[in-house]
């Protein structure tokens, strides 16, 4: 049994690493009321912000395409998506994440993330900066590798979400940090 005195909560260790840490870290901690009125605040505009990123989005993608050191880059608006018709139909303006490989593996992977000067290195998205994650080691590094192979997780895909930077900046920078991989 577990009890909660102010803003703890006090419990057995089996209680606390297991039902209680995994629903804070699928829930996040509690927001302040300042943060929630902040957070309510910011969807006035957030259509004008996604619209940006997602145009944002788009020409990085294309431009990923054509990189040496790119391998296969995952976007919905791009015609080589899989299912790009479908996604069309569905969500015309392609969101704000685009996935792709780099050649070379982790090492050349993680030497492109340690030269990024733009982007920040973090597995939470959906921010107006633009953000990149190593899902093999972060997100999915629970995943045993036969299901990350199924799911096309190997080790140098990054996913990167569009922040409201200036796209010519993000594409320099991805240039840069790709030379260096």
């Amino acid at each position: 049994q577990g009890r909660m005195l102010g803003g703890i909560i006090c419990g057995s260790q089996e209680l606390i690493r297991g039902p209680i840490e995994t629903y804070v870290k699928h829930t996040g901690g509690a927001m302040n009321p300042f943060a929630a009125w902040t957070h309510l605040k910011s969807l006035d505009t957030l259509d004008l912000r996604v619209r940006a990123q997602a145009a944002g989005a788009l020409q990085i993608a294309e431009w990923l395409e054509t990189h040496p050191k790119v391998g296969k880059v995952r976007y919905p608006q791009l015609p080589s998506h899989p299912q790009h018709a479908v996604a069309m139909t569905q969500s015309p303006s392609g969101g704000t994440v685009i996935a792709f490989h780099v050649k070379g593996g982790k090492d050349a992977c993680f030497r492109f993330f340690n030269a990024l000067e733009l982007f920040t290195i973090s597995n939470n998205f959906a921010d107006a900066k633009s953000i990149v994650t190593h899902p093999a080691t972060t997100t999915h590094q629970r995943l045993p590798q036969d299901q990350k192979d199924v799911l096309g997780i190997g080790p140098g895909l990054v996913r990167l979400s569009v922040g409201l930077e200036d796209v010519t900046d993000l594409i320099a920078d991805l240039e840069q940090a790709l030379d260096q991989a």
